[in-house]
Parts: C-alpha cells; sequence; structure tokens
C-alpha cells in the first residue's frame, strides 16, 4: 500500500474510533468528518466564500470566524529522538476550516453559538523519519493511552476481558507469541480477538532474549510471527513487542528493516507476579498520562483489574484505543468521564 494510501485509512480508523469512544459526541464527529476533513479524505470542497453574495449579519458571522481561526490555531509537533525515550510520534495541529465552518454556521442560523470545525495540520517529522528506534509512549500532548496484552499463554482468559473490552467499548492490542499461536485453537481465539476489533501483532516467535540472537535469527523470528498473522487475515502488520522486552540495537535494526516499528511499554502491570488487582488499578491510576502504553498478559491478575484500569483512563478524560492509534499523528478527542465517578 502507497504512502498516502496508508494514511487514509490510518486516519480514518483513528478517526472512528474516538468516535465510537465519544459517545455523545458522535454526532459531532460525523459533521467533522463530512465537513471539517474532506480535503484529506479527497471529497469535494466547497467553494471560497464570495463576500459579495453574503447579507450584512453573514459577512458579520464569515468576519468573525476570519478573526477567531488564529486564536484556535494549534501547530504540529515533529515526532523526535528523546535521549530517555528514544522515538516520540509527533502530533498533528489542527486549523479553523474556515470555509466549512462558516456553511454549518450559516445553516444553523447567525444568532448560534459558531460550531468550528477543524483541518489536521501534518506533521513535518513523522516517526518513519527517526529510522530505527524503540517507541516506549505515544505523544504526551495526545489525550489516548493503550493496553498491549502480550499473548503466550493463559488464554483461558481471554474471553473474560474481551467481554470487557466490549463494555467499555475500548481496544487494544494484542502481541502474539508465534508458537502459541500456530496452535489451531489458539489461532480461532485469535481470529475472534480480530473479530472484535482489536489489533493483532507481532511479538516474535519464541520466548527468547532477541538481543543474544544473530540479526538472521532475529530476522527469522519475526518472519514466522507475521507469516501466521498473515494466515488469519492481518496483512499489514508494523508493531513488534520483544519477548521480556530484550532487544539491542540489531534487534531494533531488524525490525525496521522489515516495516516494523518496536514497541516497548510506559508503564508495567507486572501482572505475571500474580499482584492483588486492587495494586494494579491504584499502580496504573496513579502514573496514567497521555501517550501511555500498559504492559500487560492474560493473567487472573490483569483481568481482574482491567476494568478498573479502562474507567482510571476514562476518568482523567484519556481515550483508550489500540497501539496504532497511539502512536498516529492524528489527534484524539478526550473522553468524558464515566458514571459513578
Amino acid at each position: 500500500m502507497r504512502r498516502k494510501q496508508w494514511l487514509v485509512v490510518a486516519a480514518f480508523f483513528a478517526f472512528t474510533f474516538v468516535a465510537v469512544n465519544q459517545g455523545g459526541d458522535i454526532a459531532r464527529f460525523i459533521a467533522d468528518w463530512e465537513l471539517g476533513s474532506a480535503e484529506t479524505f479527497g471529497a469535494e470542497v466547497p467553494k471560497r466564500i464570495d463576500l459579495a453574495k453574503l447579507s450584512e449579519e453573514e459577512r458579520a458571522l464569515y468576519e468573525r470566524i476570519v478573526a477567531e481561526a488564529p486564536e484556535r490555531r494549534i501547530e504540529p509537533i515533529d515526532a523526535r529522538v528523546d535521549s530517555v525515550w528514544k522515538a516520540i510520534p509527533g502530533l498533528n495541529g489542527r486549523e479553523v476550516d474556515i470555509e466549512r465552518t462558516f456553511t454549518l454556521a450559516r445553516q444553523q442560523g447567525v444568532d448560534k453559538a459558531i460550531p468550528f470545525l477543524y483541518r489536521e495540520i501534518p506533521v513535518g517529522i513523522t516517526l518513519e523519519d527517526l529510522g530505527a528506534q524503540p517507541i516506549y509512549k505515544g505523544n504526551p500532548r495526545k489525550p489516548m493511552v493503550s493496553f498491549m496484552i502480550n499473548v503466550a499463554w493463559k488464554e483461558e482468559n481471554i474471553p473474560a476481558m474481551l467481554d470487557i473490552l466490549r463494555e467499555e467499548e475500548v481496544k487494544a492490542t494484542f502481541f502474539f507469541l508465534g508458537s502459541w499461536l500456530k496452535d489451531p485453537e489458539h489461532m480461532e481465539i485469535a481470529k475472534q480477538i480480530a473479530e472484535e476489533g482489536h489489533e493483532l501483532a507481532n511479538h516474535a516467535y519464541s520466548h527468547k532474549d532477541l538481543s543474544d540472537l544473530t540479526n538472521a535469527q532475529v530476522r527469522k523470528e519475526l518472519e514466522e510471527t507475521q507469516m501466521l498473522l498473515q494466515e488469519i487475515g492481518v496483512e499489514h502488520n508494523q508493531l513488534f513487542a520483544p519477548p521480556s522486552g530484550d532487544f539491542n540495537e540489531n534487534t531494533v535494526r531488524v525490525a525496521h528493516e522489515m516495516g516494523l516499528h518496536t514497541i516497548l511499554w510506559t508503564i508495567d502491570t507486572v501482572d505475571w507476579k500474580n499482584p492483588d488487582p486492587n495494586s494494579i488499578v491504584r499502580k496504573i491510576g496513579s502514573r496514567l498520562e497521555p501517550g501511555a502504553l500498559i504492559l500487560m498478559h492474560p493473567t487472573e491478575s490483569a483481568r481482574d483489574a482491567l476494568q478498573g484500569m479502562i474507567r482510571a483512563a476514562k476518568k482523567k478524560g484519556l481515550a483508550v484505543g489500540t497501539v496504532s492509534n497511539t502512536i498516529s499523528p492524528y489527534r484524539a478527542l478526550s473522553v468524558e468521564t464515566p458514571p459513578g465517578f
């Protein structure tokens, strides 16, 4: 897929995800999509407003929009390499779409509050421009977090976790160990996860320390799992999480050559030690921040803490999306505080 086409598809899913998680903001999303993003996605762009054909009230409305637009502009933030966190994704800026804002405002009535619509301003430097760098978090100005679930055992807990994700209307990213995934029964579990709309990604083939392997061995580990993912319909996976978080520069370089981002984590639940689920919720809730990638596994502790962690994120106004959503440059709306908080 060409880069431009990929960006269009990624944008659609990023915006769609945010809309679904916004609940009452779906109508606004549709308006933004139909009226505010046409230039990005190829829809017909309204002609420039002919001021001479406007009434006095309409012209005043148009001038108000033009006057306020500079104050509402947000500059894009380029991707960069941090000395500690390594690759930090960029975040698109935004600017008022004056023509569409005016068109919608005029339809609603010049005496109503102006329904500002925006278009995104692309970043100048993307993650791809940074080369072979690991990623530990999304952009700290993007109000979205991700749960990355590394799957190599404890599949009996996955159905309950899927129930929670469905109930909370959020998506997660599941990283599969290839040697686990190749089992026919496990493949069916993975297909169900995909059918639920979650993201499926690469966790290498065997649970080895990849820093101890040659480049050829690392490539084989990743290629075998990529092929298994393709067997269940994942054609364009771009994410790889090294087992145990073990990697070196060669690991990242090989993954980059294969078109894979090396994904680490911002916060670790350490659920493999079987801590009390309430302690996980308290720990994650206190450390959640925009762009956080939260590491977990399908353990009993994580299963029982999952809903509490999701609600802690929502309480902080953070959307919960896939890793690809969170590290993309597309902007995300924050979510409303859930009932009960």
